[in-house]
């Protein structure tokens, strides 16, 4: 597993409850969280529930982005409304200092549910295509926008234990990869206040609720769309000698794509080439003129992606010429391309100190990388100072039967996918809120 929001924070003075032992204060502000978090529990499960019964589609996401603004200005932001498309972006100013951002991306997949949870999402919406598609929650931008929304709240309520100004961004369309983007470009960075810190969660369901797992540096992978239309000649099936059949064309494009990796590639550096669909034909005894491919890529750097993406048109074209067919048209769909997710050092290093110490070293795990995407990227892109960490949200037994050979977890993109609402969200804000506290005393004390 798309709205987004986000989160700055200013400071000038030290929050009273940082003066003096860090860790007593820390331990003050906890209590404080946990305390806010009770009074807020049955609201959240409420509001969670309500957002994954409800799916939206990227760019689709109204109803959602009218949730979030209600509940923003309800605790105080002052709100702007579609902002990229859908976004929306709340801005709660309470004095001067560093800004802090804080995203949670919005939309859903175009899955059926099959969880049977009696808040299961039974809508289907029509897609970019025009196709007819059910939608799920399926990546937990519900539980994002949950956490984000208890965040806000917990903020605004301890107005006096912090000075700054907390930015939270609706951002839309993370599942494609387009919504980060159309916000920055719809001059995010210009028009609110620019961060000194970005902060975002997401859900793992390959790891038990009430933990929380990072990783130093590069995260995640850059990800390509590329679509093939591969041209051939029409005709009967009873007569392939009169044609230049798209299909076989098309098969011969998908396996000489595997040698891309398996023999182009240095074996220390990973890729990914997948084919996730191919179009053709329209019955069994028709040869068509035409058939198309899509294709995820995945690559570990700028010089990786450059050269798989032309060995991808090379071997297109090569297959194209073997069958007598014209040239393919290879598609680089770079308005959803997404940037390799990088979390800056010296930032992972201090927020996952105040995680260990806030939640137990023994619920907060470094994670492998990953080659799956994530366009909170595009802010790191723009200059900004970024970190991105998950939530668990496996059931504890579960994931301990899962471990001793039991049924396996249904992670994120999986129609089965569900997580646990406690305690992941009270995980959620309690980090999430205390990483902003973090930042909020490290930057006014650097500044004294």
């Amino acid at each position: 597993m798309r709205i987004a929001c986000a989160l700055v924070i200013c400071l000038v003075v030290i929050p009273p409850v940082f003066a003096g032992d860090a860790k007593r204060g820390r331990k003050l502000l906890v209590a404080l969280i946990q305390e806010k978090s009770d009074i807020e529990a049955a609201s959240l499960l409420a509001l969670y529930k309500h957002i994954h019964a409800y799916p939206e589609l990227a760019f689709q996401e109204e109803q959602t982005a009218a949730r979030i603004v209600k509940e923003l200005r309800g605790v105080g932001f002052e709100v702007t409304e579609k902002v990229g498309g859908t976004g929306v972006v709340g801005v709660l100013k309470n004095g001067v200092g560093p800004t802090i951002m804080v995203r949670a991306d919005m939309d859903a997949l175009p899955i059926i549910e099959a969880t049977g949870l009696a808040y299961a999402s039974k809508l289907r919406a029509r897609d970019k295509d025009g196709l007819d598609v059910g939608i799920m929650h399926a990546c937990g931008h519900d539980m994002n926008v949950a956490c984000l929304v208890g965040t806000a709240r917990v903020m605004a309520s301890m107005k006096d234990r912090w000075k700054g100004t907390l930015v939270l961004i609706g951002q839309p369309a993370e599942e494609i990869g387009a919504g980060a983007k159309a916000m920055l470009e719809d001059g995010f960075l210009k028009r609110f206040p620019r961060p000194d810190f970005a902060l975002a969660l997401h859900c793992d369901g390959r790891y038990p609720a009430g933990h929380v797992n990072f990783r130093e540096g590069q995260m995640q992978a850059n990800v390509d769309s590329v679509d093939i239309h591969v041209k051939g000649k029409g005709g009967h099936g009873a007569a392939p000698h009169a044609t230049i059949d798209p299909i076989v064309i098309a098969a011969r494009i998908i396996l000489d794509l595997q040698t891309i990796v398996s023999r182009e590639r240095n074996p220390l550096e990973p890729a990914v080439v997948t084919v996730g669909a191919i179009h053709g034909g329209t019955k069994h005894n028709i040869i068509p003129d035409d058939c198309k491919m899509q294709l995820t890529v995945r690559t570990m750097n700028d010089k990786a992606r450059a050269e798989v993406l032309e060995s991808i048109a090379r071997i297109a074209k090569a297959a194209a010429l073997a069958g007598r067919a014209p040239d393919p048209i290879v598609t680089l769909r770079n308005e959803s391309f997404t940037p390799a997710l990088v979390n800056e050092k010296e930032l992972t290093q201090k927020v996952v100190a105040v995680f260990k110490d806030v939640i137990g070293p023994e619920r907060v795990h470094e994670r492998p990388m990953s080659m799956g995407g994530e366009d909170f990227s595009q802010f790191t892109r723009a200059g900004l100072r970024t970190f991105y960490w998950h939530l668990g949200t496996a059931d504890p037994v579960k994931f301990a039967e899962s471990k001793k050979g039991g049924k396996a977890l249904a992670n994120t993109h999986s129609p089965y996918y569900a997580p646990v609402p406690e305690p992941t969200l009270r995980t959620g804000v309690l980090t999430m809120s205390m990483a902003i506290m973090e930042l909020i005393n490290e930057k006014m004390t650097s500044a004294e």
